[in-house]
Formats: structure tokens, sequence, C-alpha cells
């Protein structure tokens, strides 16, 4: 008995294995799409204790989401920083600010009467004082004085 082998195909690479490979490359994209989708979703972003899936949509999003003035967000790192460091830094800094940001120079005597009355509260009136310049009209000087008086 002879066998032929000329009518006979390799069936290398075409197994039941191929056909796997070929289905996990077609459906697997697409269900980490989804899955990675449908993940973002669910997270609470908002840091809100709430039980609801899209709190992106929720109506009360805007109220909560207040945004800072720019010079209140000035005056607050600047009050840190004179803290942190001197009331020097603080003024230099602010100066930069109202130089760098000109809409900040209507809020500069108020800032800076505010860093004088810190300064006051951290250093003392004689110490405060010596770190006053003439940064926003002299308003570090006037919030020192006013605080020691």
């Amino acid at each position: 008995m002879k066998h032929s082998t000329t009518n006979q195909r390799t069936r290398r690479g075409r197994g039941p294995a191929r056909r796997i490979g070929r289905t996990l490359a077609l459906v697997l994209p697409v269900v980490l799409v989804l899955s990675g989708t449908l993940a973002v979703t669910r997270v609470n972003w908002s840091g809100n204790p709430s039980n609801s899936v899209l709190t992106a949509s929720s109506e009360d999003v805007s109220t909560r989401a207040v945004t800072r003035a720019p010079q209140d967000v000035l005056r607050d790192k600047l009050l840190l920083e004179l803290q942190e460091k001197n009331p020097g830094v603080a003024l230099t800094h602010l100066q930069e600010a109202v130089n760098g940001r000109p809409s900040l120079a209507k809020h500069c005597v108020s800032i800076a009467r505010a860093l004088g009355r810190a300064a006051v509260r951290a250093y003392g009136p004689t110490r405060a004082q010596s770190f006053a310049r003439p940064v926003c009209d002299t308003s570090f000087a006037s919030g020192v004085a006013t605080t020691h008086l």
C-alpha cells in the first residue's frame, strides 16, 4: 500500500491556534478600549464622595468649582512665602508679579499692606519695618505702621 504525498497539503499555520489568535487580535483591542473608557467614567474625579456614576454631568458641579481671583492666589502665595522665608523675598516676588501682570497693579496696595501686617505678627514691628522698601507706594510700610499702632 502506497501513500500518495502529492495531494496532501501541509497544515502548518492554519490550525485552531491561528484562528484563536486572529480572533483575539480583533476582539481584544475593542474590549480593552471599552473597559478603559468605562473605568474612567466611573472614577469619582471631583473628590466628592457622592454615588453618581458620571460626576461631570451633575448639576451642582458649577457651584463647587469656584475659581479664585488671581490677586487672592498671589496674596496667599506671598503670605506663605513670608512665613517660610522672609518679607523681603515676598516683596520682591510681589514686584515681579505686578511687573509681569499689570492687571495686578490695582491690587498691589492691598497685598503689600497684608504682607506688612503679617510681617509684624511674624517678626515684630521693628524687624518687620527693616524689610520695608518702595514696593506699591510703600504700602508694606503703612501696613506695618497701622498694625504697630
